[in-house]
């Protein structure tokens, strides 16, 4: 069993390197990170790289290992989402960045070709959220994004066969207040593996999904992920919460890969319990033999909220002060060093490992 990585999310463009050197400094050497589709394709078929070689070049200068997010809920203005040429249009900007990884470095190129599918159909397809902002369209929306991402993996591969593919989704526990809720609240946790079955091609198999393009499943898992069916929160001291632990071995069991924790974190003060909390799932499910790639702890920078634009104190580090400096949150950083030195003793990497023992997103 490799050693788990631990990985995190770092910021873009000129600000990448100092970033990469301060999670350099907690023993970080894996982050998850974004390109963005809009910037560098701004008319059809022209590529402009600048928003995305400084972080490019500031991986490359630090030694860091980037998981690329080519799609996380944003594409060029110019293209209809439910339109065919959505799915030709980003085989085509993947395989573009392909190329370009690929001349670069010799390394194992990962990517998460369409970030959380199953997510962004509810809140783009059904709820008006986010894009592209609609209402009783989310299977359609779920069935496009899997083309897009299988379009994707097979371009990408077209050009480097080495790549890798995570698959990201939230991992949830919805619950029934009663008998009659029972079907609705188990239908909505079988959900939750949708886009993972029809990339492999277990669900509409016409899709042209296939078991070789499910390769690492990420799941993102919050305080919120589980929650009654009237929409309250399930504290996790209440008897109908499900420890991590069951829910990663159930994602395994369902899907056949290994897990990678892709999203996890909580805001104020809950940071440091959460992610202890999370941890000893993490290695209750490791020993019980669910094969768990790493955990990622997001973000690692405090962010605007999406909705109201509050200061969400989330990170490892704070918000840039005037001065350009951001301020540790030492709690939270020595936490991360005692799950460290404590998965290392779990879990020793052996050599080959495909990630580093240590990393961010």
């Amino acid at each position: 069993m490799r050693r788990l990585d631990l990985i995190e999310a770092t910021a873009h463009d000129r600000h990448a390197g100092d970033d990469y050197v301060r999670l350099r400094s907690h023993g970080l050497a894996t982050v998850r990170d974004g390109l963005r589709w809009h910037l560098i394709e701004q008319r059809r078929g022209h590529y402009d790289w600048r928003s995305f070689m400084p972080m490019l070049e500031a991986a490359e200068r630090h030694g860091m290992q980037v998981i690329w997010d080519l799609c996380h809920y944003g594409w060029p203005d110019d293209i209809d989402v439910f339109r065919p040429e959505f799915v030709e249009r980003f085989a085509a900007f993947s395989r573009a960045v392909a190329r370009l990884l690929r001349d670069r470095s010799n390394d194992i190129p990962f990517y998460c070709p369409v970030n959380e599918i199953s997510y962004w159909s509810w809140a783009g397809g059904n709820q008006a959220l986010i894009n592209p902002l609609a209402h009783g369209r989310g299977h359609e929306l779920k069935h496009q994004l899997v083309r897009a991402s299988i379009a994707a993996i097979d371009a990408i591969r077209e050009v480097d066969r080495r790549a890798r593919f995570l698959h990201v989704d939230p991992m949830v526990n919805v619950v029934a207040r009663d008998e009659t809720q029972q079907a609705e609240a188990q239908a909505l946790c079988r959900v939750q593996h949708d886009s993972a079955l029809l990339l492999a091609g277990e669900q509409w198999p016409g899709l042209g999904g296939r078991p070789s393009c499910l390769d690492i499943v990420g799941v993102n898992y919050y305080s919120n992920n589980q929650w009654f069916l009237d929409g309250q929160t399930i504290p996790r001291d209440h008897p109908d919460y499900l420890p991590p632990r069951e829910l990663l071995a159930r994602t395994h069991r369902r899907l056949g890969r290994p897990v990678l924790i892709a999203e996890t974190g909580a805001e104020g003060h809950a940071r440091v319990p959460w992610l202890r909390h999370v941890f000893d799932e993490v290695e209750a499910a490791m020993a019980a033999g669910t094969p768990i790639e790493g955990v990622c702890l997001y973000p690692v920078l405090d962010y605007p909220g999406w909705a109201d634009e509050r200061h969400c104190e989330t990170g490892l580090y704070g918000l840039a002060g005037p001065d350009g400096e951001r301020h540790l949150h030492a709690d939270l950083a020595a936490e991360l060093a005692r799950q460290q030195q404590r998965l290392a003793a779990l879990a020793p990497a052996p050599a080959g490992a495909s990630m580093p023992a240590s990393a961010a997103a």
